[in-house]
């Protein structure tokens, strides 16, 4: 049993100005595999094999990620072999993503690749998603 109270995995709201966190960088030559983990705003540079759970993710062109994105706000300019579990979702014209994008709000560039389902969920799915569920085979 863990000592941390349960919490949504996407907070529906905006941080204040004054409760901000400064953003995070996952430079170019940077590779990561596992959990990444940030209550503010995360900038994708590099490659990422695993999870990441941010405030705002974003994703740069030549970036790639392979795993899950859990965040209030995605904008994707990379590549993305996984999910994406957010309320607002921005793909750009250099996306290219391949799997399923979960969303409640969603803007596609003409340009963007996309080979992925987009199902459309209402607010409280994410204020009631604690923990991600399971992928199929």
């Amino acid at each position: 049993m863990s000592a941390v109270p349960k919490r949504a995995l996407i907070r529906t709201d905006s941080r204040s100005a004054d409760g901000s966190c400064p953003a995070s960088r996952l430079g170019r030559g940077t590779s990561i595999t596992g959990t990444l983990d940030t209550e503010g705003e995360l900038h994708i540079h590099g490659r990422v094999l695993g999870t990441i759970r941010a405030d705002r993710v974003v994703m740069a062109p030549g970036s790639d990620v392979e795993g899950d994105i859990v965040a209030r706000d995605a904008r994707i300019s990379g590549r993305i072999l996984g999910r994406v579990f957010a309320l607002n979702v921005t793909l750009d014209s250099t996306a290219d993503v391949t799997g399923r994008v979960f969303h409640h709000t969603v803007e596609v560039a003409r340009g963007a690749r996309i080979d992925a389902r987009m199902p459309w969920r209402p607010l409280n799915f994410f204020e009631t998603l604690e923990q991600l569920p399971e992928t199929q085979p």
